[in-house]
């Protein structure tokens, strides 16, 4: 009987006889569509199954309820992760750009089936955050794994865990185009046919698969009643300027809390306090609770007492400014009690609070529009729906996929100008004042985020390791001259020496034409030292600290040939410019082929 191992063998040699490498690639798109589909719909079916076990046998509209859920919810992923996973969960996006810039796209095979059971705990206990960056981790992992074992090069894999995260999305919103361009302005993908076209056929594979197993059925019942009016086109600039300040908020409120969460010592800390803050949120504040989907269908049919549940002000939601106040407390407080589900221990994804905040706003600015006094009256629905698309356009920076998003999971394309109109204020006043989103600025600070400049994003491809040569003799700064020139200069092929101490501090450098002019008086050898002739160089590397643009950087600056690498504190080795240069040309070839 043929191992495993075998199997795979003969199936790549298989492939290369009969499949061209375009059409193969192709192929594995639209299994990874497929595969992507079936993860979305598995997450969103046992999610649905938990949620369905309360609904039958607990009232839910009881705020008691909603303080105690997500609190036993977070405890039983906190279980499963100390005494499953064993590792904390990681947030699925940064997560999968950190290995596509720095594993060379390879996921952990643990990571297809740890979002399945950790998000549904989440959700399904009312964790206030989405189950889409699940989907869309699982998926990719999925995409690596199949990638690991045929042998797919670097680049291709790469593209293939791109088709899974339009594949996860296409199915959860049956949005394929909108999930083909947030592959493209998200994962910073080319948009070249060659990668076009795999995007295209996983999106629509996953999308199909959403269809058999779900049906025709919609995530928000909506049909555009009242088209754009010209008129109107002020209101929605200042939506648009709503929701970009909105979405600053929302990515600061995120790194907030989050810093907050990191002084706790223990996971079980942070299990305490977030849970006890989410439930105390939660009890006053119902519509926080999970995902949030039928908050905004309740806000776009009209349903305002629905949308906002029980609460301490039900005898009050008759008066319009009450229900405006209790909207904007549920726009503030969805950052927060999201945020604190991430940092409390659970699993998601914050592109859908990021459409319940936006609705909210967007509600709330339509009400307020149309309760002034001032005689002005605008499509509250309209206003619910484009809103989702500025705060989307906002936080993520990507306008393109919050339009075709919104656009296409409502069917409000009679809707385009005001969504461009909002989604581009957005995200200009966002990217004025904040340069990186909640995915990309920890990426940043680690020096591994790809961007659409080729330039940097190859130097985040490459990797420190391959450029540091350690084929250098070292000098001890006591050695004399003599003993430099016998042990030193005569067996190196070199012309640069580091000077370390008996601890493997490095001290300095010598250059061969620093002793040039007195390698061959003898009278010098054995009354002089390396020290005399030792100097400091222009720059160091150091190991922990500086990625490759600050590597090259420090080149380009310093003008030297060679920089010393410092690891712990500890002469590492040397960079040179030529084996850099060589590195940087080679990987360039290899991101624009």
């Amino acid at each position: 009987m043929p191992t495993k191992s075998t199997f795979f063998r003969r199936l790549l040699i298989w492939r290369y006889k009969h499949i061209s490498e375009k059409n193969f690639v192709f192929l594995l798109a639209l299994v990874i569509g497929l595969l992507s589909g079936l993860v979305a719909v598995t997450i969103k079916n046992i999610t649905f199954a938990i949620e369905a076990v309360f609904e039958k046998g607990i009232i839910l509209s009881e705020n008691s309820i909603y303080f105690i859920l997500p609190v036993i919810g977070l405890f039983l992923v906190y279980l499963f992760v100390k005494y499953v996973s064993k590792k904390p969960s990681e947030h699925a996006i940064p997560s999968i750009l950190f290995s596509l810039s720095k594993r060379n796209g390879l996921i952990s095979r643990r990571k297809i089936y740890l979002p399945l059971i950790t998000a549904p705990l989440t959700v399904g206990f009312g964790g206030s955050v989405g189950l889409l960056g699940p989907a869309i981790a699982s998926a990719s992992a999925i995409s690596s794994s199949l990638g690991q074992l045929l042998h797919i090069d670097r680049k291709t894999r790469s593209l293939l865990i791109g088709c899974a995260s339009a594949g996860a999305i296409a199915s959860i919103f049956k949005s394929p185009i909108a999930a083909i361009i947030f592959a493209i302005e998200v994962f910073s993908l080319d948009l070249t046919f060659a990668s076009l076209l795999p995007l295209l056929i996983a999106s629509v594979s996953s999308v199909i698969t959403s269809y058999f197993f779900l049906g025709d059925s919609v995530l928000f019942d909506f049909t555009v009643s009242e088209k754009f009016q010209i008129k109107d086109t002020l209101f929605y600039i200042l939506l648009g300027i709503g929701t970009g300040i909105a979405s600053i908020y929302f990515t600061k409120i995120y790194f907030g809390v989050t810093s907050i969460f990191n002084r706790f010592k223990s996971a079980r800390q942070k299990l305490i306090v977030g849970g006890l803050a989410i439930g105390v949120m939660l009890y006053f504040i119902p519509p926080l609770y999970g995902e949030g989907f039928g908050f905004i269908n309740d806000l776009m049919l009209g349903n305002d007492k629905q949308a906002i549940g029980a609460s301490l002000f039900d005898n009050y939601l008759d008066n319009i400014w009450v229900v405006i106040g209790l909207l904007f407390g549920i726009t503030v407080f969805k950052a927060i009690a999201m945020t604190t589900t991430f940092a409390a221990g659970g699993t998601g994804g914050i592109i859908i609070p990021t459409l319940v905040m936006g609705s909210s706003l967007g509600n709330l600015v339509a009400k307020i529009i149309n309760n002034c006094g001032l005689g002005f009256s605008v499509s509250e629905a309209n206003f619910t729906l484009i809103g989702m698309a500025g705060l989307i356009a906002g936080v993520l920076h990507a306008p393109l996929t919050a339009i075709f998003l919104i656009a296409e999971i409502t069917g409000g394309y009679q809707l385009f100008v005001p969504l461009m109109i909002t989604a581009s204020m957005s995200f200009i006043i966002n990217k004025n004042a904040l340069d990186h989103t909640i995915y990309t600025k920890e990426l940043l600070e680690k020096g591994a985020l790809l961007t659409q400049d080729k330039d940097k994003s190859v130097l985040t491809l490459m990797n420190l390791d391959a450029v540091i040569e350690k084929n250098f003799i070292v000098l001890n700064p006591e050695m004399t001259l003599g003993d430099m020139l016998k042990n030193g200069v005569a067996k190196s092929s070199r012309n640069l020496f580091p000077v370390t101490d008996n601890e493997n501090n490095f001290m300095g450098i010598i250059l061969l034409d620093d002793i040039r002019t007195v390698m061959f008086d003898q009278s010098l050898y054995d009354s002089t030292t390396v020290e005399t002739f030792m100097h400091r160089p222009p720059e160091f590397i150091i190991y922990e600290k500086d990625s490759m643009q600050d590597v090259m950087k420090k080149f380009q600056e310093s003008g030297a040939w060679n920089l010393p690498v410092i690891k712990d504190e500890k002469y590492f080795g040397f960079v040179s410019k030529s084996k850099l240069l060589t590195a940087y040309r080679k990987e360039l070839i290899n991101f624009t082929s």
